[in-house]
């Protein structure tokens, strides 16, 4: 029973150590490993942990549990913190999760629960090893049964033979039908899932979303400004009560009002450095629409929405879509937005591994991925600010070392487009220092919100499809990215920790330092590590660029 301690703290590592002595595991304990290495050391069981200085695990555990080589390793992950971050863990994949300090009898005790799990999959793994050593056996059986003359010394082997036939094809018949009822019960997405189905979306859904992200786009434009307007209240509160006090004023007075004073004056210089970035860059920044489809592993077919005699798709009682590999229905798409942003004059960009390949360690997508379904992208558009129409990409390189990857758009540069800079030199990239996140965060229900409700009512009630909305949109000008400021938290070997607000479809977006020059590509939110977001420092970037 292997087991492989990763990255852990000297504390932790001491508790694991005196839990699991003399209990006849075998032990290793490595720090800074990747996927790949993890994989040849073949653990059965991953032991790590996250600390909010360091999150490099949560990437690793993302990595294995999305690669049919490591999936089965059992990952139990030591967090330091309550409710909130081992709820985090769980969902970030971990097999189980347990706060420090603990009780070395009861992590023991979470040790061979995790290898008591593991049986059932080995002894599933047995039966169909032993499945298709029968599948083997049978084919030999035909190939001696259609052999031509029988000797007489091989006449008795043909009852057996015979006999093992029958059991191969029956074996092989029960595998079938299982395997069918269980793709037929996995194969079954709820209709927000589904609801692209051919970009096909309702008006009333789609105006929903855009309303809530217009209240959160006021709420938090009401956020910043009451912040801003309690600054200068308090200013003209101290500067009042410095006046009242004459010529013995007091110093602490005098130290509060120089202190709310550069706090408005770093609010200012930071709202033009963000204006500065924006207006250099932003016409660069791309909408990134990516449709996805997938295909049944079994036959090789497209797997489709099921639909009735009329052509609308069959729902069940709890609303999920119904999907089937053969009939008239349409083929099962999902529209994925994300960012992306120029570097290259040969019109390469960049953006996240999990944009250009939405499936990636996505756990929405697992359940129909592990049971027969295989996704491909169908087609990348990249739509930029200012362009009437989109522009057709292809997939050009995935980085094997972060969450970043690059496409190449066809048809040269858009116009007024600027090549932005990457900058990966250590002294780029400092705590503390202000940042400023360009992107596309909830995709076109933002672009929506900020178009206002009229125009999104008309928008969406000409065009039924999420190209044809995407593309209207494009027309009258109104796909442009949102800016958002924050400073850097902490600068780690594979990543940078910031604050400045982003969400879903941000993903890919350009991180700029205060230089004007990208240090980062947005990829992850961790609210249950602080509240902190991820950006894939661009030295992984310009290896991928290389």
């Amino acid at each position: 029973m292997r087991i492989l301690l990763l990255s852990l703290g000297t504390d932790s590592a001491n508790e694991v150590n005196t839990a699991l002595a003399g209990q006849g595991y075998e032990i290793a304990s490595e720090t800074g490993l990747d996927v790949e290495q993890i994989e040849l050391m073949g653990p059965e069981l991953l032991i790590t942990e996250a600390t909010p200085s360091d999150l490099s695990c949560c990437g690793i555990i993302t990595q294995i549990k999305s690669r049919e080589q490591t999936k089965s390793i059992r990952v139990l992950m030591v967090v330091q913190g309550g409710a909130l971050e081992r709820a985090r863990a769980l969902d970030l994949g971990a097999d189980d999760v347990i706060s420090a300090p603990f009780e070395t009898l009861e992590f023991a005790a979470k040790v061979r629960t995790q290898f008591r799990e593991r049986q059932p999959e080995l002894e599933l793994r047995s039966k169909l090893k032993q499945a298709e050593e029968k599948e083997h056996l049978a084919g030999i059986a035909v190939e001696t049964l259609s052999g031509g003359a029988v000797t007489r010394k091989r006449l008795w082997v043909l009852p057996a033979l015979i006999l093992l036939c029958v059991l191969a094809v029956a074996a092989a018949l029960v595998t079938s039908l299982t395997y069918r009822r269980s793709r037929t019960d996995t194969l079954q997405l709820k209709a927000e899932m589904a609801r692209l189905n051919r970009g096909v979306v309702q008006q009333s859904d789609l105006l929903r979303r855009a309303e809530e992200e217009r209240h959160t786009l006021d709420a938090q434009g009401k956020t910043d400004s009451a912040a801003r307007e309690a600054l200068l209240a308090q200013s003209e509160e101290l500067k009042k009560k410095m006046a009242e006090a004459g010529g013995s004023t007091d110093s602490e007075l005098r130290k509060q009002l120089l202190e709310t004073q550069g706090r408005l004056n770093r609010l200012e210089s930071e709202g033009k450095f963000a204006e500065r970035i924006v207006k250099s860059y932003g016409s660069s920044v791309c909408l990134l629409h990516v449709v996805v489809e997938f295909l049944d592993r079994g036959t090789g077919n497209s797997i489709l929405i099921a639909v009735d005699s009329l052509g609308k798709p069959i729902l069940d009682d709890k609303g999920n879509v119904q999907l089937d590999i053969s009939g008239n229905g349409p083929h099962l798409q999902l529209d994925v937005f994300g960012t992306g942003f120029l570097v290259r004059n040969d019109g390469r960009l960049l953006t996240n591994h999990h944009v250009a390949e939405p499936w990636w360690g996505n756990d929405e997508l697992k359940a129909l991925t592990e049971h027969g379904a295989a996704a491909y992208a169908l087609s990348y558009t990249a739509y930029f600010p200012g362009s009437p129409k989109g522009i057709s990409a292809k997939l050009d390189k995935i980085s094997a070392q972060a969450d970043v990857a690059t496409l190449r758009i066809d048809g040269g540069l858009p116009a007024r487009s600027t090549l932005l800079d990457l900058d990966d030199r250590s002294d780029a990239s400092v705590p503390g220092d202000a940042v400023v996140l360009i992107g596309y965060p909830t995709g076109i229900e933002g672009i929506l919100a900020r178009a206002g409700p009229e125009a999104a009512k008309e928008i969406t009630g000409n065009n039924t499809e999420v190209r044809q909305i995407v593309s209207q949109l494009a027309v009258q000008k109104l796909i442009r990215p949102t800016t958002t400021q924050g400073h850097i938290g902490d600068v780690l070997q594979d990543k940078i920790v910031y604050d400045a607000a982003t969400t879903s479809g941000g993903s890919g977006g350009p991180l700029f330092n205060r230089n004007g020059k990208v240090i980062g590509v947005n990829f992850a939110i961790l609210n249950g590590f602080g509240g902190s977001n991820l950006a894939v420092p661009v030295k992984y970037a310009n290896e991928l660029l290389k």
